[in-house]
């Protein structure tokens, strides 16, 4: 069983797993969706990515403030380059989910669009309808999301490498407790 200590805790694990889930979601449906050209309004599926977006947003801040008031230290088994490199993407990945969301969030408002988040909340555009800015942001988003996707990849990958190659209780650190047993065995 992994040191408690070393474990990262109940509400980290769940907004990282959340967060996931809703980029899982996220990914497929933006890249589904048809070219958005002048004039077009947004239909169902747009407004449940712009939804599911801020949601995703909201989440990432949240998550960011927990990593920064109940950090979790490296674990010291790794050599110095893994925990290096771990710190990297993981802050790359915060960096890169809230520049992805804001860009969409930018790209939306410049189309003068109203954002309702699922029909409960009614968001602020952050620039005017036809915004140079907003468009410049927002033709970022498409680059970003790529970015983001292979980051995330990369993460995942590095997650199972150290799972089923090194054998080592790194995954388990971010698993629920349930999990953990099960896994080591793996």
């Amino acid at each position: 069983m992994p040191d408690p200590a070393a474990d990262y805790g109940t509400a980290s694990k769940s907004l990282h797993w959340l967060i996931a889930a809703l980029l899982l979601a996220q990914f497929p449906l933006g890249w589904l969706m048809p070219d958005i050209r002048r004039g077009m309004m947004p239909g169902t599926p747009m407004m449940v990515h712009v939804s599911i977006g801020t949601v995703i947003f909201a989440l990432i801040i949240l998550r960011l403030v927990w990593r920064l008031t109940h950090p979790v230290a490296p674990d010291t088994a790794l050599p110095a380059w893994q925990r290096t490199a771990s710190g990297a993407v993981h802050w790359l990945l915060y960096v890169l989910v809230l520049a992805t969301t804001l860009s969409g969030w930018f790209y939306v408002s410049m189309r003068g669009w109203t954002i309702d988040v699922f029909g409960l909340l009614r968001l602020p555009g952050l620039v005017e309808q036809g915004s140079q800015l907003g468009r410049s942001l927002g033709r970022l988003h498409e680059g970003l999301t790529a970015a983001l996707a292979v980051l995330v990849g990369l993460h995942v990958g590095a997650a199972l490498v150290h799972l089923f190659v090194y054998r080592d209780r790194i995954m388990q650190r971010m698993l629920p407790r349930s999990w953990q047993r099960s896994t080591v065995e793996v």
